[in-house]
């Protein structure tokens, strides 16, 4: 992907973190940058910061609380109807495990296991409803932020509603999201968009990560540069369809991949 300068890219989930750390890459760059948060004071002091740091001011933030998916499908019509053109969509926005220790099961405002709505349905949900500003904007890239920490579904228990670990629940959906990037991958490429996703590191130094344990070994640009790379290079303009561990092509872990899984499996817009 080259003249970054003339294209849009959203990344999800970038007022902290990685996403944060991608969003300075891609603001650096010269391109529209796309930023999203759950609370506007946090998303404006953090679009200044970058504006500020990159001399970048085609920065314009989107707010909404992905465990939500009212706020999710609002977010998704606000920015079809603001937006000329979408040429990069990076899923970041997630929560981790968060302390190991506690087996209290939370719920999204929506009734769902917290984490299964956070990590899957609500970028499963804003993915399905950008498609068309992305189709506009071909050639185009979707990258899905996965994790190595992969756990088979289980269809019985779906919600986690027995035996709940939040560990499990975490890895459950970023499974999920994985199997959500190969079938997005395959209904999307005679529209010349790609589909990948990638997990960019292990216990890097977030906030995510220290609510699980006290420490991280890796930093948050480590693991946006590899997303960048992604995102960017030339050498993936064709590439789709495919689980990276860092800049490497990897497989998830051993699963049966279930047809149709996500018409099966994920909301609707009106939901």
């Amino acid at each position: 992907m080259s003249n970054l300068e003339h294209k849009t890219v959203l990344i999800t989930g970038s007022t902290d973190g990685i996403g944060k750390q991608t969003a300075i890459q891609f603001a650096e760059t010269g391109a529209a940058v796309l930023l999203h948060g759950r609370t506007r004071e946090k998303g404006e002091r953090v679009r200044e910061e970058i504006m500020k740091r990159t001399g970048n001011q085609k920065l314009r933030l989107y707010v909404a609380d992905y465990s939500s998916l009212d706020e999710v499908r609002r977010f998704a019509e606000e920015l079809s109807a603001r937006e000329q053109r979408l040429d990069v969509l990076i899923n970041n926005a997630g929560i981790g495990s968060g302390k190991l220790s506690d087996k209290r099961r939370p719920l999204s405002s929506d009734g769902y296991e917290l984490r299964f709505a956070v990590n899957y349905l609500a970028p499963y949900l804003l993915t399905r409803m950008l498609i068309p500003l992305l189709k506009a904007s071909a050639p185009a890239r979707i990258v899905n932020v996965a994790s190595v920490g992969q756990k088979p579904l289980d269809w019985s228990n779906i919600m986690l509603e027995h035996d709940y670990d939040p560990f499990d629940a975490y890895k459950q959906s970023k499974l999920a999201l994985i199997m959500f990037t190969f079938e997005l991958a395959e209904l999307l490429k005679p529209d010349h968009i790609t589909a990948n996703c990638i997990h960019p590191c292990s216990l890097l130094n977030t906030k995510m990560v220290r609510e699980s344990i006290p420490f991280g070994f890796g930093s948050a640009k480590s693991g946006a540069d590899v997303i960048f790379h992604l995102a960017t290079s030339p050498e993936r303009d064709s590439v789709t369809g495919q689980y990276f561990d860092k800049k490497q092509v990897s497989r998830p872990i051993p699963r049966r991949m279930i047809p149709g899984f996500a018409k099966s499996c994920g909301p609707t817009a009106r939901t």
